[in-house]
């Protein structure tokens, strides 16, 4: 976004960017982010991990091999470990409450909610290779999960990297600090942007 400041040279040329924010204000903006993202994949994990307790129920179950049986078990197993890291930010916050440490709670809570991500495209990746299995006893269930898989993969990090490259080359953007997502605005020199006088 460029600023349309008169100056000297007419408009300012060079794009301002980000947000003057103080580091206190940066955590608090990205803690809200991160709830937004959390809520999302943590509805997602937990009707599967509901679903995924209910099968062991259904009378089909008793009818799996040993190999879909296995299957099963760490399916819920990565199910449970991906509800935990989606939920920790919760915890996380409960031990970090009023002790002043909002920049290192936003930095461990994203890792792990990262960490759930992964564990969740495992989960569902593993659940669809159980439910193919058992739907239609092919070995192209292999396959079709692998496949699935891929698009995950492409989908949650191949091409939001490839869109930042291409972004972080068309722009001269500083190089952001570790663990933020929006470099804070530059301060223009003294004197730019702002009319020149002119003798009476």
């Amino acid at each position: 976004m460029t600023t349309p400041d008169a100056g000297r040279g007419g408009p300012d040329p060079r794009p301002r960017i980000g947000r003057q924010e103080s580091p206190e204000e940066r955590a608090d903006r990205r803690w809200t982010d991160l709830l937004q993202e959390v809520r999302v994949a943590q509805t997602g994990s937990q009707i599967l991990f509901g679903f995924l307790l209910s099968v062991v129920f259904m009378p089909r179950f008793t009818e799996l091999g040993d190999f879909d049986r296995g299957l099963y078990v760490a399916t819920v197993v990565l199910g449970a470990l991906a509800t935990g890291a989606l939920t920790a930010p919760v915890a996380y916050h409960r031990v970090f409450a009023g002790r002043r440490r909002k920049p290192q709670l936003v930095n461990a809570a994203a890792r792990l909610v990262a960490t759930g991500l992964i564990l969740l495209a495992l989960t569902i990746g593993s659940a669809l290779l159980l439910l193919l299995r058992v739907a239609t006893d092919s070995a192209a269930a292999g396959w079709i999960a692998g496949a699935v898989m891929l698009w995950f993969v492409c989908c949650w990090l191949v091409l939001p990297v490839q869109h930042l490259r291409r972004q972080n080359g068309r722009s001269d953007r500083p190089p952001a600090e570790p663990g933020d997502d929006a470099p804070v605005q530059l301060p223009r020199r003294f004197g730019e942007g702002r009319p020149e006088r002119r003798p009476p």
